[in-house]
């Protein structure tokens, strides 16, 4: 699964160590970000995590539910399941079941803030602002702990990376690449702060 080391990577972690206070505050609309949310109907991505030099592969469903949920269940490749997790389409957030090994509250709580990043959860524009640098536009939008950045070129026509920031510095980086009818077919995030990465690759199949 070499295609899910992603070599950008490298290249994002050494670029976003520029100061965030060196961004100016700009104006426009902080909403156009929304047009990168997935739109995940029944979707399957092979998946593998790195946590700490330990690898873990098999397959994550994002399936979105008649109540308008959205359930996210890893398993092994033999059906054995990791965790499955609900987003409620209030934001709200229940575990339906966690494996003992991965049953701690820092290992759910890092997991839950790293989908609400990459499915643009807790974007209202009330408290949104945008900075820009010579690049790129920021739309920043605080969260009970920092802030989230989605990185845009200056026209908002591509979402470049995404950043789970502290006060100066990012703490989680995630790519969403090559979306197809509103589905990324790559996404990928990584930890600064400790070894633990997350690369998924679409299947071409769609379950319904």
């Amino acid at each position: 699964m070499r295609y899910l080391v992603f070599n950008s990577f490298c290249f994002l972690l050494i670029a976003c160590l520029s100061p965030y206070k060196k961004l100016q505050k700009t104006m426009g609309d902080v909403t156009c970000v929304q047009k990168f949310k997935p739109l995940f109907i029944s979707t399957l991505y092979k998946t593998q995590v790195s946590v700490t030099g330990k690898q873990i592969t098999g397959i994550l469903l994002f399936k979105t539910m008649p109540d308008s949920s959205l359930r996210i269940v890893f398993s092994n490749e033999m059906g054995f399941k990791f965790f499955d997790f609900e987003f409620s389409a209030d934001n709200g957030f229940k575990v339906f079941y966690i494996m003992d090994q991965l049953d701690k509250k820092s290992v759910i709580k890092t997991l839950r803030k790293d989908f609400e990043l990459v499915l643009l959860l807790h974007t209202e524009p009330a408290k949104a602002f945008i900075l820009k640098d010579s690049q790129y536009n920021y739309f920043a939008f605080p969260q009970e702990k920092g802030v989230n950045y989605y990185i845009t070129d200056p026209a908002c026509t591509q979402l470049l990376r995404m950043e789970k920031a502290s006060q100066k510095k990012p703490v989680v980086i995630a790519l969403m690449q090559d979306y197809r009818n509103g589905i990324p077919d790559t996404i990928g995030i990584s930890h600064k702060n400790f070894k633990f990465t997350i690369g998924l690759k679409r299947f071409e199949n769609v379950i319904r």
